[in-house]
């Protein structure tokens, strides 16, 4: 890729990015202002921490699934993911993660890094499933350690005002596993008393959780109060753009995900999403009675709708990748520099992707 604007920790440098065995050598460039030219953009793959689905395939379905999913989302420039299970059966959630286990161990060419897991329940409330199915009970940690046990499970998210769940929380952040509210009736003290125990972010900002009033701030209230991560579904149906914006002012290193469903990439009709059936139509997946059940939303869309209300550039693409990337911990993708993946995304000045390379390999979008 050459003579591109790019998006490096150390600003905007017009050039080539410089890679050899998979990894960023350098970049062979000088600093610039995009406003200047009209090269397309070079920016760092974007990683996407929540996703169900994508090319008519859902994770739960296990087998062939992971492979159709991972060579979807890469033709939207998403160069590395988290599998994300759904509420289920236990013996059902097993069976997906040792399937899964085996592909977070390699990448198959033309496809993105399954990165491991995020384990959306089943320790949500009952009481606020969304459009989960109705498995949710609370955690236990023998059942959690032999989930740990079964594949590179990197986030569960968890109902912090269920009893004894605070104590996970605190064994597990511990361990290095990242805890993230969501699906949640708690309260605002609740979701503060799960950030000391040792949370670290929230699922879906504002979606299937207790809302913020003025004298009663909800877990809602929580976060735009309190916490450093979070992620937020930018499909400007989930969330409204004054609330994306709030979030933005309120929370330092706000990430986005796209919570794809298998109906991502494909014409609208009916798909599952788990055990659930859901009907892609509007832009929009839903439950039969109107719940809003994931999305359609691809991440270089996510990027585009960002800067459609108003959020520059190279902060939107932050959030799309290095903060997701600092979030795992992980220092080698998500940002342009020398040592790192050579994941990136070109884009033409309207911000349509035109190119994608993962871990060194340019992607052929038309067969991806």
């Amino acid at each position: 890729m050459s003579d591109d604007n790019i998006l490096t920790p150390n600003g905007w440098y017009r050039g080539r990015l410089l890679h050899a065995e998979g990894k960023i050598t350098g970049v062979d460039g000088v600093p610039c202002d995009p406003a200047d030219n009209d090269r397309p953009y070079l920016l760092p793959g974007f990683i996407d921490l929540h996703v169900h689905g994508g090319g008519g395939k859902d994770i739960m379905q296990g087998g062939d699934a992971f492979a159709t999913i991972a060579r979807t989302h890469v033709r939207f420039g998403t160069t590395a993911l988290l599998a994300t299970t759904m509420t289920a059966p236990a013996e059902e959630i097993a069976s997906v993660l040792k399937g899964l286990d085996h592909y977070c161990q390699a990448r198959e060419p033309g496809s993105a890094r399954v990165l491991g897991v995020h384990l959306e329940g089943p320790y949500i409330n009952p009481g606020k499933l969304g459009a989960q199915p109705n498995f949710a009970h609370t955690a236990l940690l023998a059942e959690v350690d032999h989930y740990l046990s079964l594949a590179p499970i990197k986030v569960i998210t968890i109902a912090p005002e269920i009893a004894g769940h605070n104590v996970l929380i605190r064994e597990l952040s511990g361990r290095g596993v990242r805890l993230q509210i969501g699906h949640t009736l708690g309260s605002y003290e609740d979701g503060v008393a799960a950030l000391e125990a040792g949370a670290s972010s929230f699922t879906h900002l504002y979606n299937a959780m207790s809302p913020l009033h003025h004298r009663e701030p909800g877990m809602v209230g929580a976060a735009l109060a309190h916490a450093r991560y979070a992620e937020l579904i930018p499909d400007l149906l989930h969330v409204h753009p004054g609330a994306i914006r709030a979030a933005l002012r309120a929370i330092p290193c706000l990430y986005c995900v796209t919570d794809s469903t298998a109906a991502t990439g494909m014409p609208d009709g009916n798909y599952m999403l788990g055990s659930n059936h859901v009907t892609k139509c509007l832009g929009g997946v839903r439950l039969a009675d109107g719940t809003l059940a994931g999305s359609t939303l691809t991440m270089d869309l996510a990027l585009r709708n960002l800067v459609k209300i108003g959020v520059p550039l190279d902060d939107a693409s932050r959030r799309l990748s290095q903060f997701a990337a600092d979030y795992l911990g992980v220092s080698d993708r998500g940002r342009l520099q020398p040592g790192a993946w050579a994941d990136c995304v070109r884009l033409d000045r309207h911000l349509m992707l035109t190119d994608v390379m993962v871990e060194g390999e340019a992607i052929d979008l038309q067969d991806a």
